[in-house]
């Protein structure tokens, strides 16, 4: 099931890591039950930041120049 999530898009996954913050957030499950959400959330925030940083390294490919050397710029 975890290689499912990671093939998940990023804002499919984030849209799951929204709804259990929002869970945890309401007050009305369980102990144990937060501690499942919570467990569940840290795994799929790893999997964001994972594709994050993938996307990060794409751009910084993208614009490396043609000596190698990167240049950096802002992407607003």
């Amino acid at each position: 099931m975890a290689n499912k999530k990671k093939d998940l898009a990023f804002e499919e996954v984030f849209k799951k890591l929204e709804e259990i913050v929002n869970q945890l957030e309401s007050g009305q499950e369980t102990l144990e039950k937060n501690l499942e959400l919570f467990e569940e959330g840290i795994k799929l925030s790893k999997i964001c930041r994972t594709k994050l940083d993938n996307a990060d390294q794409k751009i910084k490919e993208l614009i490396k120049k043609v000596d190698n050397s990167f240049e950096l710029k802002d992407l607003k």
